[in-house]
């Protein structure tokens, strides 16, 4: 028996990366989980329903899949995001608009959507992906970092606003973790070794986290032992934000 036996769950952009550790871990908990990507998910035991959370018209169309699936929703993961790189110069309106409109308007699109079928679960949670960059101020990332601190600020609103309708609202910030989108990263770096090896130093534990590490922390949120959690950040970051250690 699973800590989510009963439960159903959404989770955004969970055909790779972080959001796809989290639908594995929630389905293996015990959830029935809807995969809600633009990428096509075959991972057996989720439903792969299409999404693309800057089109409210897919949302929900993709959101009346899951109630005629599961009848209803206990938890959605807004994991569904993009990266950006560079200055506060480096980026042009348009992808600004366009990370901005995925990143912060798509967990609103999601979330509104859904509201009212949260309201009629007695396990209701929200957990957005936010990041270290928007608690942090790291180099050539404004535009990324803009928007995630948008996801936190707009994370602990949400929270004031439906606490006492009994949906908790959480989010996880995760530091460098080693996903595919890293990899394309340091792929297109001058010196791939050397990228990484700064990205590990960064980090106080000297390793990248998993996504599987950031999943755990996502299921901590969306589980009942976080019953009396809410309007929280959890960073996943080996030390990060928090900590001051010597250069070793």
């Amino acid at each position: 028996m699973g800590d989510f036996d009963g439960a159903t769950a959404a989770v955004t952009g969970g055909a790779s990366g972080i959001g796809l550790a989290a639908a594995r871990l929630l389905r293996d908990r015990g959830a029935r989980v809807a995969v809600l990507d633009v990428a096509e998910s075959t991972e057996d035991g989720l439903l792969g329903v299409p999404c693309d959370v800057t089109d409210d018209g897919s949302v929900r169309a993709a959101v009346d899949t899951v109630r005629r699936e599961f009848g209803g929703l206990d938890v959605l993961v807004n994991n569904a995001g993009i990266g950006a790189q560079g200055d506060v110069t480096a980026n042009d309106d348009a992808e600004w608009h366009r990370v901005l409109d995925l990143n912060v308007v798509g967990i609103a699109r999601v979330s509104r959507a859904v509201m009212d079928l949260l309201r009629r679960s007695e396990r209701a949670a929200i957990v957005n992906t936010c990041s270290i960059a928007g608690l942090a101020g790291l180099p050539q990332r404004a535009l990324y970092s803009a928007s995630k601190g948008a996801v936190h600020a707009l994370t602990l609103a949400m929270a004031a606003d439906h606490v006492r309708e009994g949906v908790r609202v959480n989010c996880v910030a995760p530091g460098t973790v080693d996903t595919p989108w890293v990899g394309r990263l340091l792929d297109s770096a001058p010196d791939p070794v050397a990228e990484r090896a700064a990205l590990e130093a960064r980090q106080p534990s000297g390793r990248l986290v998993s996504a599987d590490e950031v999943a755990q922390a996502i299921a901590y949120l969306a589980g009942s032992g976080a019953g009396g959690v809410t309007g929280t950040v959890l960073t996943v970051d080996g030390g990060m934000f928090g900590l001051r250690v010597r250069p070793s």
